[in-house]
């Protein structure tokens, strides 16, 4: 059987990466539940909580790989914060990764490419990302002029670093929103691919319906029991958290369909019900070699069979990372997606994840893009984003990840399935994959 090693191909030392246990908070739009707590708040409550759960002492962790995209001022490495503010032994390893929506994907490779070259037995993986609590910094002219005063000697010569401001450089400088390469929003972006490739206003929002209905089904059947924690926000501690706030109990196409488009007011598609909204919340997975999980007397979720990354240019389709990163994957697990039970990808747009759909099945586009013969194939529509996905469930940047592989592997069990599949594309043209596998 194949394994993972550092380079996702499938070719490792023959140990395999055993993701023992996931969790996250359940997810919140920005300013709402979680309005009073930082990325940081949310990551140190869930990887408490992981560990409790699994029983697991402290001491046995070697490593924490953590992520957050929303960078925060106070506290950058969030994954030593995460160390020093658990109940984990401060000499734990531990450092921070980014790959925007990506991130947690990168979390568990980056520790997996360390268990498998020897170097730790059990790792902390994850992400967090607070939109509530994003930093707000001032214009490079009131920056300078601050430190300008903070040298200057007399009140006067404090208040002389000022006199060349204009009103306007003292407001506020919130987070661009915006690709520095292309000058676009995802949503722009989203917005051209689905004018390309002709997708449907109404296909997009047929596809919303279809994500809200079917997370509404999973937590009304108690599918995510035991992956979402419950958490009672700090400073009032008075309403406790138990599920997803964006999911839309009583889904109704009518609805969609009187939504305004969010980025091209006159002939736009996208609207706020078709795209994944501004989230809080974090995610966590215990993972360990196959060896020590054994050793410690875990039955592991699954295991990590390979993964693979892929970059494109953003002056193009650039939430196309899918297609790009999965037959990468597919190869280097020695599988087809055929023999994909599941299959999970995350929902940035719903034109998004359609344009991908098409890729998948597309001859052309196998030719032109990827120089393959042959399609990555057809997506079985019973076995894709069954429980809904980022549109209806939310999406904290970094936090996506780590919860796609949870469903994915806890699915796949309840299903029987051997092999699945999850995937996301990333700011910037990123595109991540990783095949997931369960049993012996």
């Amino acid at each position: 059987m194949a394994t993972a090693n550092g380079n996702g191909n499938g070719k490792g030392r023959g140990e395999r990466i055993a993701i023992v246990s996931g969790l996250r908070t359940p997810f919140a739009k920005s300013q709402t539940a979680y309005r009073d707590l930082s990325a940081l708040d949310l990551g140190k409550i869930v990887v408490a909580e992981l560990l409790a759960r699994a029983e697991l002492s402290p001491k046995e962790v070697g490593l924490c790989v953590y992520g957050q995209v929303l960078p925060s001022i106070s506290a950058p490495n969030i994954a030593r914060e995460i160390v020093l503010g658990t109940a984990m032994p401060k000499d734990i390893q531990a450092f921070s990764v980014s790959r925007a929506c990506a991130t947690s994907f990168q979390s568990l490779t980056s520790a997996a490419e360390a268990l498998l070259a020897g170097q730790h037995d059990v790792a902390i993986t994850g992400g967090a990302d607070s939109a509530s609590d994003v930093p707000i910094t001032v214009s490079k002219k009131l920056a300078a002029a601050l430190l300008d005063a903070n040298k200057a000697k007399t009140f006067g010569e404090k208040l002389k670093a000022f006199r060349k401001l204009s009103p306007g450089d003292f407001l506020p400088v919130p987070p661009s929103l915006k690709e520095p390469t292309t000058g676009l929003t995802m949503g722009e972006s989203a917005e051209k691919m689905a004018k390309e490739a002709h997708i449907s206003r109404e296909e997009q929002d047929v596809f919303a319906h279809r994500s809200h209905s079917r997370a509404a089904q999973a937590w009304k059947d108690g599918l995510f029991a035991e992956e979402v924690m419950h958490v009672v926000p700090a400073p009032r501690y008075d309403k406790p958290i138990a599920r997803d706030n964006s999911v839309r109990e009583e889904s109704s196409l009518d609805a969609y369909a009187k939504l305004k488009p969010a980025f091209d007011r006159k002939f736009g598609s996208i609207t706020a019900g078709n795209s994944s909204p501004l989230t809080d919340g974090a995610s966590a997975l215990l993972v360990m070699t196959e060896q020590k999980a054994k050793a410690l007397g875990y039955k592991p979720l699954g295991y990590l069979r390979s993964w693979a990354y892929a970059a494109l240019d953003p002056e193009g389709w650039m939430l196309m990372g899918p297609s790009y990163a999965t037959p990468i994957a597919l190869d280097r697990a020695g599988l087809s997606l055929s023999q994909m039970d599941i299959v999970d990808m995350h929902e940035a747009f719903a034109a998004q994840v359609l344009c991908n759909v098409q890729a998948f099945s597309s001859k052309k586009f196998a030719e032109e893009k990827l120089g393959r013969s042959e399609p990555i194939g057809a997506i079985d529509d019973a076995k894709f984003n069954v429980h809904g996905g980022s549109i209806s469930i939310g999406h904290p940047f970094a936090a996506t990840g780590a919860r796609m592989v949870t469903t994915v592997l806890r699915e796949l069990k309840r299903r029987g399935g051997q092999f699945g599949l999850a995937t996301a594309c990333a700011a910037g043209g990123l595109g991540a994959a990783v095949v997931l596998e369960v049993g012996e």
